[in-house]
């Protein structure tokens, strides 16, 4: 089991919002897709592009560098030219606080 790590507070990363952050040395991104807050690596797994300046969209995130989408539930791009997974966390809220299992 993972270590739970503060990433921000809830209004940071509002509806249709990326947010990123860093833990010792991970980089993690939270995305906020209808309310529902994942959190996965942040750097694309193809071109090392920050994935905090994508863009949110209900298919996942897109990379800002080659276009490529990474799915929020499980880390798997949804088209090339990207092929690797991002890691996902755990995330969960409490008193307005956004934690990240690392």
């Amino acid at each position: 089991m993972g270590n739970w790590v503060k990433a921000c507070d809830a209004n940071n990363v509002g509806s249709g919002e990326l947010y990123g952050f860093d833990y010792d040395d991970k980089k993690i991104l939270l995305a906020n897709l209808d309310g529902k807050i994942y959190a996965t690596d942040r750097i694309c797994t193809h071109a090392q592009a920050d994935l905090s300046t994508g863009i949110l969209s209900e298919e996942g995130v897109r990379c800002p560098l080659h276009l490529s989408v990474f799915n929020l539930e499980n880390g798997k791009p949804q088209n090339p030219p990207a092929e690797e997974s991002l890691k996902t966390y755990n995330v969960k809220i409490d008193k307005n606080v956004v934690y990240v299992e690392i």
